[in-house]
């Protein structure tokens, strides 16, 4: 089937993450009260590394016990990851834009995802440049449910009009990408080396495809 639409991640797949993550979350939970002398750091940190690509709402859920404190950290990651991408930290994958243009350029449509709030998305998107490089930008938020739900996908087919869900392919650097994508219907469903998950990792959650970067994603829909 001929692919219409490509979702593909932002931090890790097409934006080098570079350890930002982790860096903005030791700001947020810090203000939360949980410093990285605090006995409960690692295992939180050892939950963040493994929910990679999740909506970071939810993940603070999971971490800390009071909505107030989830919102509270989630804000403090906003704002800490706003900070480094402003302080020019924040560069895109090698070749990532190249792919995405050439991809519209040959009629595929292509929808940038992410686990961050919305607000963050964009602020990466205008440092980069990007805010027009794809047809569409989707974020977790009120009535849209994050990875590895189905939602953001299905979102994108909806609104770019897509005949057939395995007319879709997606692709990112986590295992919760790649279920997203298993979720959704997707006929492609590539996992990425450039960010957080490994080989063995994407292709145990059931990767079509694992590919040393997204340069390498024209190939495999040709």
């Amino acid at each position: 089937m001929t692919t219409e639409l490509v979702v593909l991640d932002l931090a890790g797949t097409t934006v080098v993450d570079d350890g930002l993550v982790v860096r903005a979350f030791t700001a947020a939970i810090a203000s939360a009260g949980v410093s990285e002398v605090d006995e409960r750091f690692s295992a939180m940190l050892a939950h963040v590394n493994a929910t990679m690509g999740q909506s970071k709402i939810t993940v603070f859920r999971a971490l800390l016990p009071t909505e107030d404190l989830a919102q509270r950290a989630n804000a403090e990651f906003e704002r800490a990851y706003a900070n480094l991408v402003a302080a020019g930290e924040c560069e895109p994958v090698p070749g990532a834009e190249d792919v995405i243009r050439g991809l519209r350029h040959g009629g595929v449509k292509v929808a940038l995802t992410t686990g961050f709030a919305a607000v963050t998305q964009q602020v990466i998107l205008e440092a980069l440049g990007w805010r027009d490089l794809a047809d569409l930008a989707l974020a977790p938020g009120e009535g849209l449910r994050g990875r590895p739900y189905p939602d953001l996908v299905l979102t994108a087919v909806l609104r770019l009009g897509v005949t057939d869900v395995r007319c879709v392919a997606v692709a990112g650097d986590t295992p919760s990408d790649v279920r997203t994508g298993l979720s959704a219907g997707a006929r492609v469903v590539a996992g990425v080396l450039t960010g957080a998950g490994t080989r063995a990792e994407l292709t145990g959650a059931g990767a079509t495809h694992v590919l040393d970067s997204v340069r390498d994603l024209p190939d495999v829909l040709d």
